[in-house]
Parts: C-alpha cells; structure tokens; sequence
C-alpha cells in the first residue's frame, strides 16, 4: 500500500497519532481526547498507518533468536506449540534439565482436570519430572504408551508415570507387560490382554501426550538400551533409512514406520494411532537427536516440540539440505 495520494494534512494526522501511541505510549482513548477525535478514528488511523509502512517495531531481547527458531520450526511443520531453550554449552544434561523444564511448563498450561496425560518413559521424561513445579494439584490420569523395560527403572514408563503423577497430585495407570517381546504372536497375545488392551485404550483417548524421541546412531543411541542389536545390524538399519525411535517404533527418515520384524514385536501404541491424541509433546536434546526429530516431526507424530536452541539450528539446517 503506497502513501501516493494522501494528502499532507492527513499523513501528519495520521503520523501524529502513531507518535503519540506507539512513542509516547498513550492509550487510544488518551490519544483522541488530546486530538479531538473519536476513538474509532483513532484506531482507524493506527491501522491505516501500519498498513502503509509507517510503524516499525524493533524488540530488543536475547529471547529474540530463540524465538525465530520457534517460527521456523512451526511455519515448517506446522506445529501447535513450540518452545526453544538456550542450549549451555559443554553441558548437556544441564541442556536437557532446561529443556525438560520448559516441557514441564507447557504440559501444565495444556491439561485441565479430569485429563488423561499419555506418557512414553525415557531420560527425556525423567527431566520433565525432575524439574517440574506446579502450584496446585491436578484431578489427571497418567498412562503409559508402551511396556515397561526390565531393568531401567529411572527410566521405565511405570516409575515416570508413578512420578508424574505424584507430582501433579493426580494418579497413575500401570501397564504390567514387557516393550519387547519374543516374537510377534507373543507380542499379539500381550496386546489381546484385557489389562494391557484396557491401558491402550486409556492413553489412546488421551488429552495430552509427552514422549521422548529416541535415537538409533552414536554410542549412546538411547534405543539400544531396551533392545541390545549387534553394531553390524544397527548399520544395516541406518542403510535402509531408519533415523529413530517413536513409542519403541523405529521411523524412517520420512516418518513411516520401518519395515522389519523389530516393530512387530511391540507392545505399545502405534504411533498412527497416537496422533488421535489433540496435544502430542516431542520433548528432545542433542545433536544425537536431530535425526529422530526430523523423522517425527515428518511423520506427523507430534505437534508440539520442546528442543535447545543448537538442536533446533541442526534441524532446520539439515532440512534445508534435505530439501
């Protein structure tokens, strides 16, 4: 829109009221009492103005990069919510605490009572917990997504959901079956349970999920905790395009599920049937996990992503080369 045609004494109107709005900081009603005009003028002039060209904001804020971040990533994936943390360099698990925290937050802006909160486990979910704070008890359900893992109990979904709701004053459903199965008629009589299928249910009709997002490359590829692989099958994944773990699913680069017998032996939701869930929380950290969040974040698993800053650069970056 062009100035050309305006006449002078209405651009100074026009440029006066912008001054004494934005500059000045008055009120539009304090605006057309000094001016003499109404207020529906007032406001009508602001407009016009902007729309011109004639307002230019600058914010000042070391927020400010973390925030464009959240822009990109969301106009990119077209996500609910987004939130980036400063990463602190040299440490990651004060990075993840952070982040963890800034998940906390969200999840606690996104429940209301009688919710039920569908949770994955993981070390991601242990920082949520561990620096969560909440002024006032929730009337919430927690429940698990997946089966438990034998000998990870920081990390098993029962303990985090224990946890979780200890901290919000709501209560927890357990689920009593393994993530991994033998084989998949085992893992298909698991599911058939009336306990284990009564679980499913409950966290598939969730308000609100949190999960984390497991890796598959690097010595600490957090999916090789529950399901130990030789380092020669571990590369012939990463061959056939598998870049991580969702709800103990290995996902392709794309986001569709890989095709091997790994994935058949799950006791857990399918994450297609995840996203019936309306908030799902993607909470992750380090460059180890750029891979699986690209790979959820196509696959369309969540809507929702909490990351550090480094992370989130990587990812956008590494979009741009994919693309």
């Amino acid at each position: 829109m062009s100035i050309a045609g305006i006449d002078s004494e209405s651009l100074r109107l026009m440029a006066r009221v912008l001054t004494l709005h934005y500059i000045e900081g008055k009120l539009q009603s304090e605006v057309a009492t000094e001016l003499g005009l109404s207020s529906a003028k007032v406001n009508r002039l602001i407009k016009r103005g902007r729309e011109l060209g004639m307002v230019h904001i600058t914010i000042n804020s070391p927020f400010q990069p973390l925030f464009e971040l959240e822009r990109k990533l969301s106009m990119r994936w077209d996500l609910r919510y987004c939130s980036v943390v400063a990463a602190v360099t040299g440490n990651a698990e004060t990075t993840l605490n952070q982040v963890g925290k800034q998940a906390g937050e969200m999840l606690v802006d996104s429940i209301r009572d009688g919710d039920t909160i569908a949770i994955s486990g993981g070390k991601a979910l242990g920082a949520v917990i561990d620096n969560l704070s909440v002024d006032r008890a929730y009337d919430v359900n927690v429940a698990p997504m997946t089966g438990g893992v034998q000998g990870q109990h920081y990390t098993d979904v029962n303990h985090i959901a224990t946890r979780l709701a200890d901290k919000l004053g709501g209560r927890a459903t357990l689920i009593h079956a393994p993530l991994h199965a033998d084989t998949p008629a085992e893992r298909d009589l698991l599911m058939s349970v009336r306990a284990v299928r009564d679980v499913m249910d409950i966290s598939r009709k969730a308000a609100v999920a949190v999960v984390g997002i497991g890796s598959v490359v690097g010595p600490n590829a957090t999916y090789y905790v529950a399901q130990p692989l030789p380092e020669s099958e571990r590369i012939k994944l990463v061959e056939r395009g598998v870049r991580g773990e969702f709800l103990g699913h290995l996902i392709n680069g794309d986001g569709s599920l890989a095709k091997t017998e790994l994935n058949s032996r799950l006791v857990a939701l399918p994450p297609q049937e995840a996203m019936s869930i309306p908030i799902r929380i993607g909470v992750a950290s380090g460059e180890e996990k750029v891979g699986p969040i690209m790979a959820a974040l196509n696959g369309g698993y969540i809507n929702a992503l909490v990351v550090d800053d480094h992370t989130a650069e990587t990812v956008l970056e590494s979009e741009v080369r994919v693309a």
